[in-house]
């Protein structure tokens, strides 16, 4: 579910023939002051979401009842057309590319209780977004990354070439996020992996496109819930054996994980403090 951004309405533009917008003021007359009737050239009309619904519905019931084919032909290409602007109007082409925000959910697979994050970024690249993944889940950029989306294996080649063996990756320091979500705005998820040796999975769910708002600043940790594990834990099933060390002061490893590990609390997570970790971003491995 995406996060409400904005109260403003917004109107979606629709080119209509003479004969289309004719026939729509006879169908709804409250819109004749908008149709440049007295026009004769195709022009482009903005309306309502609720308007294109209501111009839809009724079009749809017209066509039914037309009594000559020049009017169910006007009518079939107004629904197409209303019908492609509502398509937009739930999708990215409603809103321009400088206003719009990307919505990810990002669960660590195999978390129970799951370890997930809601975040909004604007786009960049695939390396960028590697960065807002790592501070919004927790992690310290401390091993190597990869993305595989739709069978493609997306990584930073200077970073992943080992030297030994044929190697081949998309460039994720070019690739944007823009790049690779679907043209129409549908969800879609691909994975996130992290640390080859411990092998944490992410799922990441494109939820969909809104709109910034005004003044806003991103990126933005929405929510989440509990907290990241540890690097160097051993993965999942070594994490589970933490908690289990940890929880237990009569466990052989308890006093070692607490003086490694601190005061660790499984379950802490804070939505702001989150976002600040996340906007001040990592130290650049390339300058160090």
């Amino acid at each position: 579910m995406l996060v409400e951004m904005s109260k403003v309405i917004e109107t979606f533009n629709v080119l209509l023939t003479a004969a289309q917008r004719k026939v729509i003021a006879d169908m709804l007359p409250n819109l004749t002051d908008r149709l440049k009737l007295n026009e004769n050239n195709s022009r482009t009309i903005s309306f309502t979401t609720k308007e294109l619904e209501s111009i839809q519905q009724k079009a749809e019931v017209a066509r039914s009842h037309a009594d000559n084919g020049m009017k169910r032909n006007s009518l079939r290409h107004i629904v197409d057309a209303v019908t492609k602007a509502l398509d937009n109007s739930n999708g990215i082409g409603s809103i321009p590319a400088s206003e719009r925000l990307y919505q990810f959910k990002i669960t660590l697979l195999e978390s129970q209780p799951q370890i997930w994050r809601r975040i909004q970024v604007k786009d960049s690249t695939l390396d960028k977004f590697h960065e807002r993944i790592q501070t919004a889940m927790g992690w310290t950029n401390s091993h190597l990354h990869q993305f595989e989306i739709d069978g493609e294996r997306y990584g930073d080649p200077e970073l992943l070439d080992d030297g030994f063996e044929d190697f081949e990756c998309v460039d994720s320091t070019v690739i944007k996020i823009s790049d690779i979500i679907p043209k129409d705005g549908k969800r879609f998820h691909f994975l996130y992996k992290y640390d080859f040796g411990d092998g944490w999975g992410h799922e990441v769910l494109f939820e969909g496109c809104l709109r910034a708002e005004k003044g806003g600043r991103y990126p933005l940790c929405v929510e989440g819930e509990m907290n990241c594990p540890p690097e160097d834990v051993g993965g999942i099933w070594g994490y589970l054996e933490f908690l289990e060390a940890l929880a237990d002061p009569k466990h052989e490893q308890h006093d070692d994980f607490v003086e490694w590990a601190g005061n660790f609390d499984p379950e802490e997570f804070d939505s702001e403090k989150t976002t600040k970790v996340m906007r001040r971003g990592l130290p650049d491995w390339r300058q160090i």
